[in-house]
């Protein structure tokens, strides 16, 4: 990554006053990243998964049996599924699979449990459509992915056979080292942001509930899982010790850690290399396991 490359994606993010209302944070995350081309081979088809809106997402040529259950970012208070579709949308071209960005309710209007009730039934919904679903999401939708594979496991449901994330927050606690010093380096975060959305999401409720805070979870009998995390971001330690916790868990799981890189660098597509590289690593690591393949 050139220095001009990180100047120009640090360009694009600033630190927002966590003290704005959520509509003006919802405005403001959408007038960034809501747009984007997405490319005029990919079609974005409202539907509804689970009782649950989403957007179905396709790109020209594929064929893939395989689907991918993609939950957006936003500290569970803001983003929304077209802003998913800005990193679902890549990895479907790679490989061929369909994906659906899921819609889910936000916080402070619907706390915890709503946005993992809705992805669980979406989950639900998508397996009994006799496909191979997997999961990714990005940021507290890396979190949201995680949390549901173990809500999965605690119904008896078969899991996914794997799962990627990106910058996943997965401790709600907030006890992670990086989340004081890596404030500095964060150009989008730091600890004040995370505590309001934890107060926004939890509502009262306990922090260290696994379902909430992933990491605080026994591991155990999870799919092969790849994580991307960049240095400069207050989330670090919510990849570096999951991945840890995983593997000593005997969980197949791949890291991969950028140096300089912000918080989901994948966004900054066609800016950064990699971000290219970075989405490329995870559609070739869902084919090497065997889902998807060239498009045709």
């Amino acid at each position: 990554m050139s220095r001009e490359q990180r100047a120009l994606a640090r360009s694009f993010i600033t630190k927002g006053d966590p003290r704005r209302t959520p509509e003006e944070q919802r405005a403001s995350f959408a007038a960034g990243f809501a747009d984007r081309p997405l490319g005029d081979d990919v079609t974005l088809t409202p539907t509804t998964v689970g009782g649950v809106p989403a957007l179905d997402i396709s790109v020209e040529g594929s064929n893939g049996d395989g689907v991918i259950l993609y939950l957006h970012g936003g500290g569970y208070m803001i983003g929304s599924a077209r802003i998913g579709a800005n990193i679902a949308a890549p990895i479907v071209r790679q490989t061929g699979l369909r994906a659906v960005s899921l819609e889910y309710r936000l916080a402070p209007e619907h706390p915890f449990p709503a946005a993992l009730d809705d992805a669980l039934a979406a989950y639900k919904a998508l397996q009994d459509n006799g496909r191979d679903v997997l999961i990714a999401g990005d940021s507290a939708g890396g979190g949201l992915a995680l949390a549901t594979m173990l809500a999965a496991r605690r119904e008896g449901l078969r899991l996914p056979p794997a799962a990627v994330v990106f910058s996943p927050w997965t401790d709600m606690t907030l006890s992670g080292a990086s989340m004081d010093n890596r404030g500095d380096l964060d150009p989008l975060f730091s600890r004040e942001h995370f505590v309001a959305y934890v107060d926004a999401y939890l509502a009262g409720h306990d922090p260290k509930d696994e379902l909430a805070s992933p990491l605080l979870a026994d591991l155990t009998g999870l799919p092969p899982l790849l994580i991307q995390v960049g240095t400069a971001e207050v989330l670090l330690d919510d990849s570096l010790r999951f991945a840890a916790r995983a593997a000593e868990q005997e969980v197949d799981v791949s890291l991969d850690v950028v140096a300089g890189a912000p918080h989901v660098y994948q966004f900054n597509l066609g800016v950064m290399d990699e971000a290219d590289a970075a989405l490329t690593r995870a559609a070739q690591w869902l084919t090497q396991r065997g889902f998807g393949g060239a498009v045709a």
